[in-house]
This record gives structure tokens, C-alpha cells and sequence, in this order.
């Protein structure tokens, strides 16, 4: 097996066959010190002193034979099996990419399980140079809760398989007193996998500069085009520091009647080719860093690109440091679809990934 403990894949892990340890992770990774393996054992572990197995396997060891890697209980073991693998997997496909944009001031990078995105992401993540960032914003869009502004988390650290990443308390700090700015729960912090998802490609590519790395989660809600305006020209100023990287978190049409998006240009021949195409459209439009034109193409096609609103307010910032000058531009590297649509039965999410460069 692959991918065999790695936390980050939560949500994802229960879409793939091979989803062998995702209940474990649902709820420890954003923020329990000490309680590395409580999820699993919940209430048994803390109410069961002495009777290290009972409470919990009594019926799920006996009834769930899939589930044999939780026998392995030793922390050690467990860490290090989850960091290597990860590791060894990120390691490959960084590997396969080239770096032709870097150092990236800016990435766009999908946020699904890593057997379908991985390769595609690492396209992105090739751009960093961690010799030069020092602090990670990372903007994800809200799945799971209705949000009209954007909300910081109330961790802080954020634990993975590599390293532990820090939350930088004291941007954290200065982004709170512009009133901006909700709290999200600890509830919606786990259940949210758009900033999860990255988390890991982030410490990979910063690890020979690990101890100097904090980072800046924001998770971004539904936002009118007056606050993407306004979210971005708030951010702009850390986006014109050299030392922050901003990493935004999206994937693009989401395709088929489960989605409830079945838009085709039936002149471009097979389904899959007519997404290929409307997704190209919108990167090209991105490409342009001109944040209404992007607008006006979602208002058109109404592309289910789930982070259009972080692709958004970092447009809105680009645009604002334009004004004084900023020359800028911004490279899609890579693109990919989970599956080839052929059918109005088939579906599909497509991944792209760029970074910008700043002159």
C-alpha cells in the first residue's frame, strides 16, 4: 500500500479503495499536543487505564480485518512509518518537475488526494526557493461552512507526518485587528481539507529551512468582488515582502451531475477535451493577473473552480502593487483531470498548477 498513514488525506482517503487508516486522523493532526492516537481510541483510551485493547477492538478488530495497521500502537513506529512514505512519495514526484519560475512569490496548487493531484502540485511546489521564504500564507476556500469573510485558525501548530509547521502568532495578531477577520472553530479547522491538503508539500519544500518557517493559514469564505478587493489590497503588503510565499489552494471544474456542472462544447469533440478547454480559458485569463476579467469569465461559464475566491483576492493583490509599479507575471505549469469524461455518467476535477513571479 501506498500513502499508508498519512493524515492529510482525510476527506480524500474515504474516496479511494485503499483508504486504510483515515478514521485516525479526523480529528488529531490540526491541534492535540499529546494525544497523538486518542481519535482512534476516543473515550476507551481515557476511561481504560490498564486494558490496553479491549475497549476499542472488541468489536472493530474482530469485524474490520482491513483495519490491521492500527494493531501498531507504538508511536515511534507509527511517526516514522507515515513520514517515510510521505516523504519517499513527495520526494518522487518533485523529482519530475522542473524549475523554471522560481523563486515563486506565488503558487496555484490543487488541494485533492495526492493520487490524483500529487504529480500535478509538484509542478508548483518545484518554484519555491526555501533559501529565500521564510513565512507561508496559505489561502484554502471554505467546503464545508458558510463563510462571508475569511477566518484564521485557533491552532497553533499544525502537525504532519515531516515536521511540525508553526503558526506565526504575530501576523496572526496584526490581521486580527483590522476587524477583517473571523476565528474558525477547531471543528472547522479539521474538517476542512482545502489548507490540510498542503500542509505536507509545504514542509517538503521548506524542510532545509525548517527552523526559520512559520506559516499564515486563512480560510476564505464566499466573497463579493468588493471584498476580494479588499482582502487583497489588506494582503498585497506581505505579498510584496520577498520573504512570504502565498500558496493558493484550488482545484478546477469540478464535472458531472454529481457536481451539478455539465457545461460542454460538444464542437470540441469529447467531453473531457471541452473542460480541458473551459479550464484553459480561465488560466489564461489568470495568466493575465487582471482580477475583473476573471470575474467576468466565472459569471459566464460558471466553472466550478472551488478556489476562485483565494485565485481572486491574490489577483486583487497583484493588481494593487501593480499600481506603484510591481512588474509581475504569472505561468500555469501544469494541468490535469482526475479521469477523461466520456459520458454524461462520468465526472471529474481537474488540477492545475503556476507560480508567480515577481521582477
Amino acid at each position: 500500500m501506498s500513502r499508508l498513514f498519512s493524515p492529510v488525506y482525510k476527506r480524500h482517503w474515504v474516496q479511494q479503495k485503499s483508504r486504510l487508516c483515515s478514521p485516525v486522523y479526523k480529528r488529531h493532526w490540526v491541534q492535540q499536543k499529546s494525544r497523538l492516537f486518542s481519535p482512534v481510541y476516543k473515550r476507551h483510551w481515557v476511561q481504560q487505564k490498564s486494558c490496553l485493547f479491549s475497549p476499542v477492538y472488541k468489536r472493530h478488530w474482530v469485524q474490520q480485518k482491513s483495519r490491521f495497521c492500527l494493531v501498531w500502537i507504538n508511536e515511534v513506529f507509527f511517526s516514522l512509518s507515515a513520514g517515510s512514505q510521505l516523504n519517499t512519495q513527495l520526494e518522487g514526484w518533485l523529482s519530475q518537475a522542473q524549475s523554471t519560475v522560481s523563486p515563486a512569490r506565488a503558487i496555484i496548487a490543487p488541494h485533492a488526494g495526492y493520487s490524483y493531484c500529487g504529480a500535478c502540485a509538484a509542478h508548483a511546489y518545484k518554484q519555491i526557493d526555501p533559501s529565500v521564504t521564510r513565512r507561508v500564507f496559505i489561502l484554502g476556500p471554505s467546503h464545508h461552512v458558510p463563510l462571508s469573510r475569511c477566518a484564521l485558525s485557533s491552532a497553533e501548530v499544525y502537525k504532519t507526518p515531516l515536521y511540525d509547521l508553526r503558526i506565526d502568532q504575530e501576523v496572526y495578531a496584526d490581521l486580527w485587528k483590522t476587524g477583517m477577520f473571523e476565528r474558525m472553530s477547531l471543528q472547522t479547522d479539521e474538517d476542512e481539507h482545502s489548507i490540510e491538503m498542503h500542509l505536507p508539500y509545504t514542509a517538503k519544500a521548506m524542510e532545509s529551512h525548517k527552523d526559520e518557517l512559520s506559516i499564515v493559514p486563512v480560510l476564505v469564505g464566499s466573497l463579493s468582488e468588493s471584498k476580494e478587493q479588499h482582502y487583497g489590497k489588506l494582503l498585497s503588503r506581505y505579498l510584496a515582502d520577498s520573504s512570504n510565499l502565498f500558496i493558493i489552494s484550488s482545484d478546477f471544474c469540478h464535472w458531472g451531475q454529481r457536481f451539478r456542472y455539465t457545461y460542454y462544447d460538444e464542437a470540441l469533440g469529447e467531453i473531457h477535451r471541452s473542460i480541458e478547454h473551459l479550464d484553459k480559458m480561465g488560466m489564461g485569463i489568470i495568466e493575465t493577473l487582471d482580477p475583473m476579467s476573471f470575474t467576468n469569465y466565472l459569471k459566464k461559464y460558471h466553472n466550478t473552480i472551488c478556489g476562485r475566491h483565494p485565485i481572486g483576492v491574490l489577483l486583487n493583490a497583484v493588481s494593487e502593487l501593480r499600481k506603484s509599479g510591481t512588474e509581475m507575471n504569472f505561468s500555469f505549469l501544469n494541468y490535469a483531470q482526475s479521469s477523461q469524461c466520456r459520458n454524461w455518467q462520468d465526472s471529474s476535477v481537474s488540477y492545475a498548477a503556476g507560480a508567480l513571479l515577481v521582477h
